[in-house]
C-alpha cells in the first residue's frame, strides 16, 4: 500500500512538474535564444535589447503606479467593508457576502469594457448624461488614463482582499479594544493603536496579493490602458508578440522573467504574511462572540454608501451590456433609445462564424477542461491530504507553484513549448495551459474536502464489514462532492472567460470567447462585443447552475443509498 502511493506521489510530481516548471524553464531558454525557428541557439541579445531599451523603464514607472495604486485602493475599500460586516451593527449584513462573492462571476475582461462604455471620452454613457446636465464641452471623465485603470482594477481585486480580512477581523478578541476603551480611547483611537496594528499581517497580505494580481492583470491594461497610451509590463510585452510585423519572442521573453521572478517573490511573502497572520489570532476558549459597534446616525449613510458600491460592482457592469446590446449605437438611456432596441447585433454574432467558433471552443475548454482538472485536482489533493511523506511536499509545492505565474507571461512560456511540438496553434495547447495555470482552484476546495474526511470513518467503517467500493459510495462520496463541484465551477467559470492566456496561444481556428471580445473592442464593435458577453455570462452561470444541481442530486442519491 505504501509503495503504490508513493508510486503515485512521482507519478503525480512527473505530470504536475511537467505542466508547471516546463513553461517556466522554455521561457527562460527562450530568453537565451535567438527566435522561435532558432531555439537553443545561445545569445544574450535579447536582454540587450529588453533591458537597454529606454521605453521599458517609463512602462516599469507605470506598472508600479498601477500595482501599487490599485491595491492600495483594493486593500482600503475591503478594510471598510469586513469592519463593517463583522464589527458593527451596520443592517443588511448578508449584501456583505454578495459584494464579495457575486463580482468573482463577472469576467474582468467585461468589467473593464463596462467600464469604458460609461466613462470613455468620445461617447461614454455617464460621460454624454453629464454633459447634456451642465452643458459642457468636453467629458468630464477620461476612464482611459493611468486613474482609471486604477479604479477598474482596484474595484475587481477587492472582493478577494475581503476574503482575506474579514475572517481576521472576525477573530479579533475584543477584550483588546475593551481595554483601550476602560483607558479613555474612543473608537477611532482604538481603530488605529489597537485592531490595526494587530491585524497588520493579514492587510499587508491582502496587499500583496493585490500586487501580485495586477500584475497579472491583461483584461484593464488592454481594454483602458492600451487606448490611453499607459503601457503596463503585461500590454509592453503583448504588444511585442500580438502587433507590428516583427514579432519578438525572446525579448519578449527577456521582460517575462522579470515580471515572472517578481510575481514568484511576492508569492512567497504572501504565504509567509498568510502564514504570520495566524499567530495574530486572538479567539481561544469557549464563549466567544465579537462585540457590535454602534454606529448610531451613521448606520443609513454607511449602509448608502455599501449600497452604491454594490451596484457599482454588480448591477452595473451588466445592465451597461445589456443595454448595449441592443441600441444601434452610443446613446443616453431615453424614451428614443428604447424605442431603437433591437436584437440587431444578436443576430450579427450569432450569424459570425468567428464568434460561433470562439463560442464552441470557449463551451469545450470549460467543459472538457474543467473536468480533465478537477480529475487531476482530486488524485494530487488525496496525495497532499493522505499521503505523509515528502514527495507528497514537494507535489504540494509544485502544485502551488502555477498560483504566481503572471498569464501573458506564462503564455510566452508555453508558446515557446508548443512550437516545437504539433500541438502548436490547436485548442489541445490551449486546454493544457489553462489546466497548468488554473490547478491550484481545483486542488484548494478538495483538499479542504479530503481534511474534512478523517480517516476514522473510513476505518469504522471497514470495522463494521463495508467493502471499499461501500465505503466510498456511503461515507467519503457525500464529504467529497461538495469540493468536487466547488472546484469544477471555480475551473469552469475560469476557463470560460480565460483572456491573458488565450491572447497568446490561440491562433486562427482557436479563437475564445474573450479573445473575440477583445478584437471587438479593438474595432470599436461595442454592440456585437456586448452581445457576446451577455452571452460569455450565461455560459458561465448556465455551467454554475447545472454543476449546481449534479451536486445536489449526487448527494441525495448518496444519502438515500
Amino acid at each position: 500500500m505504501g509503495n503504490g502511493r508513493s508510486t503515485l506521489a512521482w507519478l503525480l510530481i512527473a505530470v504536475v512538474g511537467l505542466l508547471t516548471i516546463c513553461p517556466v524553464a522554455m521561457l527562460a531558454l527562450g530568453s537565451f535564444s535567438t527566435g522561435l525557428t532558432a531555439f537553443g541557439s545561445f545569445t544574450l541579445a535579447k536582454y540587450a535589447a529588453a533591458y537597454g531599451d529606454p521605453a521599458l523603464y517609463g512602462v516599469v514607472a507605470d506598472t508600479v503606479g498601477f500595482v501599487v495604486g490599485s491595491s492600495l485602493l483594493a486593500t482600503v475599500l475591503a478594510l471598510f467593508f469586513a469592519y463593517l460586516s463583522t464589527r458593527t451593527d451596520i443592517p443588511l449584513k448578508r449584501l456583505f457576502a454578495i459584494v464579495s462573492l457575486v463580482p468573482m462571476m463577472i469576467p474582468h475582461l467585461l468589467f473593464a469594457v463596462s467600464w469604458a462604455l460609461l466613462l470613455n471620452p468620445s461617447n461614454g454613457m455617464l460621460n454624454l448624461v453629464l454633459k447634456d446636465l451642465f452643458a459642457l464641452d468636453h467629458a468630464p471623465f477620461n476612464i482611459y488614463s493611468l486613474p482609471g485603470m486604477i479604479l477598474v482594477e482596484g474595484l475587481l481585486d477587492m472582493p478577494i482582499a475581503y476574503l482575506i480580512m474579514a475572517p481576521a477581523m472576525a477573530s479579533f478578541d475584543v477584550s483588546l479594544e475593551e481595554s483601550s476603551h476602560v483607558f479613555g480611547a474612543g473608537n477611532l483611537q482604538t481603530l488605529a493603536r489597537i485592531t490595526l496594528p494587530v491585524l497588520r499581517p493579514a492587510i499587508l497580505a491582502a496587499f500583496t496579493l493585490g500586487v501580485v494580481r495586477s500584475l497579472a492583470s491583461f483584461a484593464v491594461p488592454s481594454v483602458i490602458g492600451m487606448p490611453g497610451q499607459v503601457p503596463v509590463l503585461a500590454t509592453y510585452i503583448y504588444q511585442m508578440i500580438a502587433t507590428g510585423f516583427a514579432t519578438d519572442y525572446g525579448k519578449a521573453a527577456a521582460v517575462g522573467m522579470s515580471v515572472l521572478v517578481t510575481s514568484i517573490v511576492l508569492i512567497v511573502v504572501y504565504r509567509r504574511l498568510t502564514a504570520a497572520s495566524e499567530k495574530f489570532v486572538t479567539v481561544s476558549g469557549r464563549g466567544y462572540r465579537p462585540a457590535q459597534i454602534a454606529l448610531g446616525r451613521a448606520r443609513g449613510p454607511l449602509l448608502a454608501v455599501v449600497a452604491a458600491i454594490s451596484l457599482v460592482m454588480i448591477v452595473l457592469p451588466v445592465l451597461v451590456l445589456l443595454y448595449t446590446s441592443l441600441v444601434p449605437y452610443a446613446m443616453v438611456p431615453s424614451r428614443h433609445a428604447f424605442a431603437m432596441m433591437s436584437l440587431r447585433h444578436w443576430r450579427e454574432v450569432l450569424q459570425d462564424p468567428v464568434s460561433l467558433a470562439s463560442l464552441e471552443n470557449s463551451l469545450f475548454l470549460g467543459v472538457a477542461g474543467a473536468t480533465l482538472g478537477v480529475v487531476l485536482s482530486l488524485f494530487v489533493a488525496w496525495v497532499i491530504v493522505r499521503v505523509k511523506t515528502r514527495a507528497a511536499g514537494l507535489l504540494e509545492g509544485l502544485s502551488y507553484l502555477s498560483f504566481s505565474f503572471p498569464g501573458i507571461v506564462i503564455g510566452v512560456g508555453f508558446m515557446w513549448f508548443f512550437v516545437q511540438t504539433p500541438l502548436y496553434a490547436t485548442l489541445t495547447a490551449l486546454l493544457i495551459g489553462y489546466i497548468a495555470t488554473y490547478l491550484p482552484y481545483g486542488i484548494r476546495p478538495l483538499a479542504s474536502a479530503f481534511i474534512q474526511i478523517h480517516t476514522h470513518l473510513e476505518e469504522s467503517s471497514r470495522v463494521c464489514g463495508a467493502g471499499t467500493l461501500v465505503t466510498l459510495r456511503r461515507v467519503v462520496a457525500p464529504l467529497l462532492v461538495p469540493g468536487i463541484v466547488s472546484a469544477w465551477i471555480l475551473m469552469a467559470s475560469m476557463f470560460v472567460r480565460e483572456l491573458s492566456l488565450s491572447v497568446v496561444l490561440s491562433r486562427p481556428g482557436t479563437e475564445v470567447l474573450a479573445v473575440q471580445i477583445l478584437h471587438f473592442a479593438d474595432d470599436g464593435l461595442w454592440g456585437q462585443l456586448s452581445a457576446l458577453g451577455m452571452l460569455m455570462i450565461a455560459i458561465s452561470t448556465t455551467l454554475v447552475v447545472i454543476a449546481a444541481a449534479v451536486g445536489s442530486r449526487f448527494r441525495a442519491l448518496a444519502a438515500q443509498g
